[in-house]
């Protein structure tokens, strides 16, 4: 009976057998039913034109943080407004209301970035946080903007309305005016910005997160600061100072203990359970504190010798970072900033983390094109701010310093340039030429033949 059952061209089974075989899963096509979609045709409540985020997992061990609450958001700061704007008791009548104004209009637009921007990279401490930090690099870059269609003076003048201080020359101080080797010259050159140099390369190297492209970014500097020290007379330091102090003991350091911290979080074991699943206070409190750590870790490896595509990147980076660590020294020293004014360690605190997703999101972009089509926010964003810098210093310097790079600087930068450009064309440009005329001498072989 059961093979009668099993034979019968009317059992069920059979029907099913039949539907599966006669109808097979499609392949998926481009755009939509085969066509190519265009940009101005394209129905925007199709599911194929949704833009994904960069980041699409989250944390799950804290899920509750990620449920969605931007009507309750909108309504707290819609409150906050209205009770700060409204009532005598915070602000009273006849008082100046224009600096309070700008930093609610600055918190607002802070507060819709913190809801509405795409998730960038990381997903520690919260994706927020980070969506907060484009929003406050994307200030900065507004700023940036409308500074650039400003002269000096007024430039000066509105740092001045932020800072009373400020607008006051400062003396340029040189480090060069006494360099024999004695012990206490080399004390008086210890001061807090050794510390700050250590600092400022464990940074770097945890960005950067490669031992060579961090040598390479350090002793470039440095060659930098010989360049134009006809300029910034703080770039003028002895040749110990150069290369003793700052190379082999600051940035060394900074960089040694960045990359033994990035090394360390490779290898740590991750856990990812919630605050829920841990008992006990101590490990309670020590899940909290995971928190504000990596989710996970990604060995940065440049391979700038692999090809020519990585060794443009490699090229381009290093140059980018050189012009993000030289345009704060001219910022200050045409806008009359002190070294440590909040201004200064502001801007250099917020580079540092806007660069952690930035390059993150290039290096990504480099090395899985397959995945990532277009550069990220973060990237993308931080380099219009560091070329924005740029421009506005190169405006600003326009009658300040007019003295031209001396001439054996010009040629060691040309000869430099040459360097840069023959590598690529011995390393990539004539073994491609050779491959292609072999190639091309076997087909005019194949078809005489």
């Amino acid at each position: 009976m059961l093979s009668e059952t099993t034979d019968s061209p009317t059992s069920p089974l059979q029907e099913d057998e039949d539907v599966v075989i006669s109808h097979p899963a499609a392949e998926p096509q481009p755009g939509l039913n085969g066509n190519t979609v265009r940009w101005y045709d394209a129905d925007r409540t199709e599911p194929y034109t949704r833009i994904a985020p960069f980041q699409e997992r989250h944390d799950t061990s804290v899920e509750f943080f990620y449920k969605p609450i931007t009507l309750t958001a909108l309504t707290i700061g819609l409150a906050a407004l209205a009770y700060i704007a409204m009532t005598q008791d915070v602000l009273e009548e006849g008082r100046d209301k224009r600096r309070i104004g700008a930093y609610a209009a600055l918190v607002s637009f802070l507060m819709f970035s913190m809801i509405q921007f795409r998730d960038g990279p990381f997903v520690r401490p919260h994706p927020a946080f980070w969506r907060v930090v484009l929003g406050v690099n994307l200030l900065y870059e507004l700023a940036l903007v409308f500074l650039l269609f400003q002269d000096l003076d007024s430039a000066r003048s509105m740092m001045a309305l932020l800072d009373p201080s400020l607008g006051v020359p400062l003396p340029e101080r040189s480090y060069a005016d006494n360099c024999a080797v004695t012990v206490d010259n080399i004390w008086n050159a210890i001061d807090i910005f050794c510390l700050a140099h250590a600092l400022g390369w464990f940074g770097k190297a945890m960005v950067l997160r490669d031992y060579w492209f961090c040598w390479i970014l350090s002793i470039a500097f440095e060659l930098a600061e010989y360049s134009l020290q006809h300029q910034i007379p703080n770039f003028a330091e002895c040749w110990w100072d150069h290369w003793v102090l700052d190379v082999l003991v600051c940035n060394w350091l900074g960089t040694y203990l960045g990359m033994k911290t990035c090394q360390y979080l490779e290898v740590k074991p991750y856990e990812w359970r919630g605050l829920r699943q841990t008992r006990g206070l101590r490990s309670k409190a020590r899940r909290v504190l995971s928190q504000f750590s990596p989710h996970d870790w990604t060995a940065f490896k440049w391979e700038g010798t692999a090809s020519f595509y990585h060794y443009t990147t490699v090229v381009l980076l290093l140059a980018v970072f050189l012009a993000a660590e030289l345009n704060p020294f001219y910022l200050k020293s045409l806008l009359w900033l002190e070294p440590d004014h909040p201004f200064v360690i502001l801007r250099l605190a917020g580079v540092f983390l806007c660069a952690l997703p930035a390059v993150r999101e290039l290096y990504q972009y480099v090395n899985d094109p397959k995945k990532v089509k277009r550069m990220g926010q973060h990237c993308w964003l931080l380099l219009a701010t560091i070329l924005t810098e740029l421009l506005v210093i190169t405006k600003w310097s326009r009658g300040v310093f007019e003295e031209p790079l001396p001439r054996h600087v010009r040629w060691a930068w040309t000869v430099g340039g040459i360097l840069l450009l023959l590598y690529p064309a011995m390393g990539f440009g004539f073994p491609s030429a050779r491959r292609y005329l072999r190639k091309y001498n076997r087909k005019r072989k194949a078809k005489t033949a």
